[in-house]
Parts: C-alpha cells; sequence; structure tokens
C-alpha cells in the first residue's frame, strides 16, 4: 500500500510537500479549483523544484476549464523539472465548475476529452475540435527543450460512478475513486475499469487504483467526535455533504443513508442564502473550514461513516483489509493545518508498523 495527501493548492505551503517526503509518502496530490485555492500548477512547479523522490500531480486537474492541450503543456513542464515523478489526475469537476454555477461535465464529453489528452500524452497526433473546427494536433515540442512527454506521464482518471470508471480503463493508467459509504468497493470499482479496458482491447497490466479517503488517528482513550477530530475532519465531511446536496436536489432523489440524519437540518442553514448564491455557499469552504452551525451536526456516527478512523492498530486493521481487497493506495485528503501533525503522526503509529 502506497499513502499519499490530497491538498489544497496553497502557494504558501510549499513546505509540506518536503514534510511528506522526509515522513516517507509516496505522493501528494493538488486539488484544482481557481475559485478557491492558489493555481495547482504553480504550486506543483514550486513543490518539483523542493522535493527529490515524491510523486507529484493534479488531484484532480478540470477538464471544463482548460483544454486537453493546455493540461498537457503544464503536465509536460512539470515533467522537464521533475521527470518521472509526476501524474496527471483529471476529473469532471464538481468544485471547480459549481463555484461559478455551472455543472460538472458530462460523461459523453468526458470520454471524447479523455480521448484526446490520452493520446497527446503519449505524443500522438489526434483529431481535436475546437470552437467547431476539426483539426489534427499534437504536441510539437517536447523532446529537447521547453516541455518533455517522456519518461511518460500516468493518466488517473477520477471517476465516482460505474461509467466514469469505465473511462479509467478505456483511456487511463489509473483510477481515482472513492471507498464506501461515498464509493463502492474496490473489487467492483475495478470490475467496471475491465470492461472500459475490454471496449477498446487494452490490458490492465500497470493499471493503478487510488482511493481519496477522510482518515482520522485517535489519540489513546480519545472519542471519535472530540473536539479536536471534528476541527480536523468537520471540512472533509461537509465535503461531501456540499456535493451530495447538489445531486440530491438536480436528480430529485433521496440523500444517501449516512446522511439523512442531518438532511433537514443542513438544508435549512443553506436557506438562509439567497437561492441566487447558494452555490457560493455549498462550496466556498470546500475541505478548509466549516460554516457556522454545520460542526453543530457532525456526530460521531458521521465520522465513522465518512471516514478511515481508529487507533493505530484498528487503522492497520482496516487498510491490511483494503488492501486485501486490491487497494493500492490510499489518498488522504485535507485542507486544514491538523494536516501537518496528522501526516507525522500517521507516518510514524501507523506507517512504520505496515
Amino acid at each position: 500500500m502506497k499513502f499519499g495527501f490530497c491538498v489544497m493548492a496553497d502557494i504558501d505551503e510549499i513546505g509540506f510537500f518536503n514534510h511528506a517526503e522526509t515522513l516517507g509518502y509516496d505522493s501528494v496530490w493538488v486539488a484544482d479549483s481557481q475559485a478557491l485555492f492558489s493555481d495547482c500548477y504553480a504550486v506543483l512547479a514550486l513543490a518539483a523544484k523542493q522535493t527529490k523522490t515524491l510523486r507529484i500531480g493534479p488531484g484532480t486537474a478540470i477538464c471544463g476549464t482548460r483544454i486537453p492541450p493546455v493540461q498537457v503543456a503544464a503536465m509536460a513542464t512539470l515533467n522537464r523539472i521533475a521527470p518521472g515523478r509526476v501524474f496527471l489526475g483529471i476529473g469532471t469537476g464538481n468544485t471547480a465548475l459549481r463555484t461559478m454555477g455551472q455543472k460538472p461535465m458530462k460523461i459523453a464529453d468526458f470520454s471524447a476529452y479523455l480521448r484526446v489528452l490520452a493520446a497527446l500524452l503519449r505524443g500522438e497526433t489526434v483529431d481535436y475540435t475546437f470552437n467547431g473546427v476539426t483539426s489534427p494536433i499534437k504536441m510539437l515540442m517536447h523532446e529537447t527543450r521547453n516541455m518533455n512527454l517522456l519518461p511518460r506521464i500516468p493518466l488517473y482518471v477520477s471517476g465516482f460512478g460505474p461509467r466514469a470508471m469505465a473511462l479509467a480503463g478505456e483511456h487511463g493508467d489509473g483510477l481515482v475513486f472513492a471507498i464506501p459509504p461515498r464509493g463502492v468497493p474496490v473489487g467492483q470499482a475495478m470490475g467496471h475499469v475491465r470492461q472500459g479496458a475490454a471496449r477498446t482491447g487494452r490490458g490492465m497490466d500497470g493499471f493503478r487504483n487510488a482511493a481519496l479517503v477522510n482518515a482520522v488517528l485517535l489519540e489513546k482513550g480519545e472519542k471519535a467526535d472530540s473536539d479536536r477530530v471534528k476541527a480536523m475532519i468537520g471540512p472533509n465531511i461537509m465535503a461531501s455533504v456540499y456535493y451530495f446536496y447538489d445531486t440530491v436536489h438536480e436528480r430529485g432523489i433521496e440523500p444517501p443513508p449516512f446522511l439523512r440524519r442531518i438532511w433537514e437540518p443542513y438544508c435549512a442553514l443553506v436557506s438562509q442564502t439567497p437561492p441566487e448564491y447558494r452555490h457560493f455557499r455549498t462550496h466556498e469552504y470546500h475541505y478548509m473550514q466549516t460554516h457556522p452551525g454545520e460542526l453543530e451536526l457532525i456526530d460521531e456516527q458521521i465520522i465513522r461513516d465518512c471516514c478511515l478512523v481508529g487507533t493505530a492498530e484498528e487503522l492497520i486493521e482496516q487498510i491490511r483489509t483494503l488492501e486485501n481487497d486490491g487497494l493500492e493506495e490510499l489518498i488522504f485528503a485535507t485542507g486544514n493545518d491538523a494536516k501537518w501533525r496528522f501526516a507525522a503522526d500517521f507516518s510514524r503509529e501507523v506507517m512504520a508498523r505496515l
């Protein structure tokens, strides 16, 4: 099992990359959301210059805000700074687009985007339609100066549903997904990936999977809903609530079981904001902090529903189970200062014993 972090892009916290590398973590993924965070590629460029072994990349870059050749140029530039240590995580852009009142890219458009993106990353020429005009494109200068496509840059596709997971198999080198309760078991996710790979006759050799998770390492005798835990993990839990708030209202469906206890009180909080500004209210603190009244909704049950939580011994057992199920990498999502201590504690008390 490999371990990494997904951090919110912060140009003033480049030191965390060195911190994670020194502690033995394999990767740091950087969130891409133009209305909330520093530019992810600027952050990654600085991180690339200051690290030696750490794998780094967007976690995930947003296809709806950058066209494929722009993504590839940014990644190939990073690959020149830190050759062989970069990867591209790509997603449809839930938060990045919803902060502008827009919906994430549709699956059919995502598939078309990935087809072009994957070909460009391989150095191929591919037909691309832009502004209604279709032309062959390729990355023109990527061998001797400016940017490099070699060593090859792995493409991780973010997939939280069956169709997106299948696209990872069809176009990608890896899958980023969520395990239960928000997501699906590892075997089920990889089943969708294999179906996608079969559509194009691709093999699965070298394909990787990584789960984006929330994690809590409890101190001796500490309750799962202690003030420390709620302050650390509360923004993560609310990020899941924000995600489902949009999904439930757009599709006219029931909220997932693990959120039903708090659903009406949460919707009442959101209703205090005028409708035309609610896309600000439901996404502006993504993984970083909570709005007034939100921490009061978080109890031990929802923490356990949304997180890997336990003492070091309990987390070790949970991780070994996930590893036996076929999970290859755990990415700890984090957006506040608690990540510094968590990274050190988890490395010392859990990673060192696995």
